[in-house]
């Protein structure tokens, strides 16, 4: 398989560790994305999910009393290109027949200076559970939140890259998930 294909499995795994991220309201899904980024033989490869879900609640003078729950449609993972695209949705990837959904539920919120916080939760891809604690920036405009913010996984964690894609040395076994969410408050 091409390099470009690599890296884009790679990227749709860490999209769907990237609904791990905060939230507050209803999500503005038009204005809002979700990213994974992954290398592949140490080259950058972008993927965004274009279908998730999300239920949130988040008042930053009581974010111990927040909540994120979020599911990504994993067979949404678009890198570009509809061939690649259905190689990700395979068993050896994100197995979407069997997996559809990746999600996260918090179990804490926690500040950690200014607009800063600590989400910990528990993602899960591909059947696979994992405790994360992902770092969100939560920026006021407004009535409008906006939640951005990374979260490196190991795709070998949500045996992401199965068979030939196993090897680590050609698609990096890190990925980034990358978001901006932003509220739907009006």
């Amino acid at each position: 398989m091409n390099r470009f294909f690599r890296r884009s499995i790679l990227t749709a795994s860490v999209a769907a560790s990237l609904f791990a991220g905060v939230a507050h309201a209803q999500v503005d899904l038009s204005k809002s994305k979700v990213t994974a980024t992954s290398k592949q033989m140490n080259v950058p490869v972008d993927g965004t999910f274009k279908k998730f879900t999300a239920q949130l609640d988040f008042d930053p003078a009581k974010p111990a009393a927040g909540s994120a729950k979020l599911s990504i449609d994993t067979a949404s993972y678009d890198l570009g290109d509809e061939s690649y695209n259905q190689q990700v949705r395979g068993k050896d990837w994100f197995n979407t027949a069997q997996f559809p959904n990746a999600t996260f539920v918090s179990s804490a919120i926690a500040p950690a200076g200014g607009n800063q916080f600590k989400v910990s939760g528990t993602l899960t891809i591909k059947g696979k559970s994992e405790n994360v604690t992902v770092p969100v920036t939560v920026t006021q405009q407004g009535a409008t939140q906006t939640f951005d913010g990374t979260l490196p996984i190991k795709r070998s964690q949500f045996d992401i890259g199965l068979g030939e894609w196993k090897d680590t040395s050609v698609v990096a076994d890190e990925v980034l998930i990358k978001f901006h969410l932003v509220d739907a408050r009006k």
